[in-house]
């Protein structure tokens, strides 16, 4: 599994141990963008200790998209069998991790949703509710997707059907990486299934959502809208 990280150093001490102690089979991959706070030399430390850790160092902040397709570059060629995202700043319940892979047995994309029966969202203010919600509609309609939460992080996914992607395709390095990959799934004949989680907003650390990251992210969907309408490749 891989969580992308850009000073979480606060919540990563806390999350990793509660990750491997709910699903200890895991193998988790931090993807750090040189944190300034030392998020990727605390990973190094625990690395060194638990072969089950290991730790991409990027030179800078290239956004969350660009650091999403690394990991799923890596976990490719390493050859898992299947890639398990979530964010690291406790906004997804550690403790879901072996229900979201238990989910794999049904489906190529397992969704942790908040939109689908027994889902939710606790410390959001309107706007941000509504915001969510459009994006999520907007993908739906743009590029024809069918699952209710398109632009959550905690997600699995079948590594056998994502080996076809050609990720030099990638239009995303930001937050529709989200929407990205699951238009790109469903090009590719996936499956999928949603499993209500409930979203807790951040406790600790700012959130990296801003006006410029939706308005990029409407943008993305829409040059996607444009490849599905001319059916350019996915692979």
């Amino acid at each position: 599994m891989s969580l992308c990280t850009y000073n979480e150093r606060e919540n990563i001490e806390r999350l990793i141990p509660r990750i491997l102690a709910a699903a200890p089979e895991v193998e988790i991959l931090v993807v750090d963008d040189n944190s300034p706070d030392g998020t990727g030399e605390f990973v190094d430390t625990l690395a060194a200790n638990d072969p089950r850790i290991h730790v991409m160092h990027r030179p800078h902040k290239l956004g969350l998209g660009v650091a999403t397709l690394a990991a799923l570059q890596h976990v490719i060629e390493q050859k898992y069998d299947i890639w398990l995202n979530m964010d690291a700043d406790f906004s997804h319940s550690p403790e879901k991790v072996p229900a979201l892979i238990t989910c794999m047995q049904q489906a190529d994309v397992a969704i942790g949703s908040r939109y689908v029966s027994g889902g939710g969202v606790e410390g959001w203010g309107w706007r941000r509710h509504m915001m969510s919600r459009t994006i999520n509609w907007y993908a739906r309609l743009l590029l024809g997707l069918k699952t209710k939460d398109n632009s959550g992080a905690f997600r699995c996914y079948n590594l056998s059907k994502l080996r076809d992607l050609d990720l030099s395709r990638f239009r995303a390095t930001g937050y529709a990486i989200q929407e990205e990959l699951l238009y790109r799934c469903r090009r590719l004949g996936c499956t999928f299934v949603e499993t209500p989680i409930t979203f807790a907003d951040r406790q600790l650390g700012e959130s990296k959502i801003n006006p410029k990251e939706a308005v990029l992210a409407v943008w993305v969907i829409f040059r996607l809208s444009l490849d599905r309408m001319f059916s350019v490749p996915v692979t």
